[in-house]
């Protein structure tokens, strides 16, 4: 083992998995990988709030205006859209899974593959009587959260169908993920070339994507159709790529609410727009219907990769090996 190696097995200071308390006294959990890497996980939301690489670096936005305190849902990092994505339906924007309470999950049946990290955490969420009153379904999201040994972050979510009525329930989903970019002007998103896309800012019309790549000059709120497996967002200032990987998650959405959007939401700042992104990966065109007893599975897993760079253009061939 060279000196360098060792050298990094120090890094991981605490426990890979740590309960404790963050902002506002909420509860968090805090997970450590041993060359560096960490995450960070509210219960509240259920929601991940920091992932960090191995030299420290911060990948998720956070809004400095986020409130932190429920019922509000956090204003960044990985939102969890459940039941519902957005205004797709009769629920409150984007479902009620994000200012929701999530327990430790300390026993979740097993997973086909264990991760070889042990900085993991299973979360459950159950509904309580007043979201039957509005969702009238009874169910169980597991999500387990973990950190790859190369610094990767997983989101696994396993939702079941547990109404004893017989009844099927359907919903839309998405990890809502808010990136921390150097400069949004700067940026393009590869992966999503010739896709076809409802464009929210155009009521949901139906467009082709045309461009090589996408690039930011102006607000954007689209969502992209049956989407390859892999999404890549490029940051030429950081000379660094985010590879987004996803299963059962046919749909991506990108979004960036631009200067004037961002003046209108209290919980964001007006100049923040310009160092975040959100792309997101969902299933929103087609709603997922279980039947009682039914389990769906959605997972995304998030690397980031030094970009490397050929003439100035990064060579795509390289970080989406299709």
């Amino acid at each position: 083992m060279s000196s360098s190696s060792s050298f990094g097995l120090h890094k991981q200071s605490g426990p890979p998995v740590e309960l404790c308390k963050g902002i506002n006294g909420l509860q968090k959990v805090v997970l450590r990988e041993v060359r560096g890497s960490s995450a960070e996980v509210y219960l509240y939301g259920g929601h991940v709030t920091s992932w960090k690489n191995d030299h420290g670096d911060e990948m998720l936005f956070v809004s400095s205006k986020s409130i932190f305190k429920p019922p509000k849902a956090i204003r960044g990092g990985i939102p969890i859209c459940f039941p519902q994505f957005s205004n797709h339906g009769p629920l409150e924007q984007h479902g009620f899974a994000r200012n929701r309470f999530w327990t430790i999950d300390t026993d979740p049946p097993p997973f086909p593959t264990q991760t070889s990290s042990k900085a993991f955490v299973d979360l459950i969420l159950k509904p309580t009587d007043e979201d039957l009153k509005i969702w009238n379904h009874s169910f169980e999201f597991r999500l387990r959260v973990a950190l790859g040994p190369g610094g990767d972050l997983m989101l696994t979510s396993r939702i079941r169908n547990t109404n004893t009525d017989g009844k099927p329930f359907s919903f839309t989903f998405a990890y809502h993920t808010y990136f921390s970019v150097s400069d949004i002007s700067e940026v393009r998103v590869e992966g999503l070339e010739t896709v076809d896309y409802l464009d929210n800012l155009q009521k949901k019309e139906r467009f082709t994507e045309q461009g090589d790549a996408i690039t930011f000059e102006s607000e954007v709120d689209k969502i992209y159709l049956s989407t390859p497996t892999k999404v890549a967002i490029i940051d030429h200032e950081k000379k660094q790529t985010i590879v987004i990987r996803k299963d059962g998650l046919p749909d991506a959405v990108v979004w960036n609410p631009w200067d004037k959007k961002a003046k209108a939401m209290a919980d964001f700042g007006d100049d923040e727009y310009k160092h975040m992104l959100c792309v997101e990966t969902a299933a929103i065109e087609k709603s997922i219907t279980l039947k009682p007893g039914e389990e769906w599975k959605g997972r995304q897993e998030l690397s980031a990769v030094p970009s490397s760079y050929c003439s100035g253009q990064l060579d795509p061939r390289k970080v989406l090996g299709h």
